[in-house]
């Protein structure tokens, strides 16, 4: 009986989902494993897509301690491209971006809700084009585990809608293109 208690035990045990550990992570840029994304709408007739090709940054998570979960990503704006040179020029001036006054971007997380199920609300504040504001970013787990090259890694996708214009981006492309899509795809590697 004694066994049969511990085989069930240790059953239990085994089908608990797994915790990832409290670490700190640096998002995998230099082997492209992480993105950011972005599309607006083009005259309201057509969905834009571009991405930035540079930017690097942070994370601490903690499944069990949530509160705890930090996030901190810096992006060069001058690595915006949307597979377009002439338009990339273009959002690269002081119309849009103005990448010369303001070459980077910022993000600091400042507070993590986990709403269960993988999902969760990240809080933060970005500062694009000299601008600060408060952003929400939807996020998603997709995945924990190791890889095959001996680390750690932890992945999730964010999503959040920006409005231009508190940015001080006023350039007018019509009523339809006045926010601006973000997704995010992050791929973090534990640090030891």
């Amino acid at each position: 009986m004694r066994t049969l208690t511990h085989a069930i035990a240790f059953a239990a045990a085994l089908s608990l989902p797994t915790l990832a550990p409290a670490a700190d992570y640096v998002i995998d840029t230099a082997k492209t494993h992480a993105f950011i994304q972005f599309r607006i709408q083009h005259l309201g007739y057509s969905w834009l897509y571009g991405r930035f090709n540079k930017f690097e940054g942070t994370f601490s998570y903690d499944e069990k301690n949530p509160a705890a979960n930090k996030v901190e990503v810096s992006i060069d704006t001058a690595s915006v491209d949307t597979n377009h040179a002439e338009r990339d020029k273009h959002l690269r001036s002081d119309d849009f971006l103005d990448v010369e006054k303001f070459p980077q971007a910022h993000f600091v997380g400042t507070k993590f809700e986990d709403k269960g199920d993988g999902k969760a609300v990240l809080s933060g504040a970005l500062t694009l084009h000299g601008v600060t504001k408060p952003v929400v970013i939807a996020v998603e787990r997709i995945g924990q585990g190791d890889d095959p090259w001996g680390g750690y890694r932890t992945g999730f996708f964010g999503t959040t809608t920006l409005k231009l214009a508190d940015f001080n981006i006023t350039r007018d492309l019509g009523p339809a293109a006045q926010e601006l899509e973000l997704m995010l795809s992050v791929e973090g590697i534990r640090q030891q």
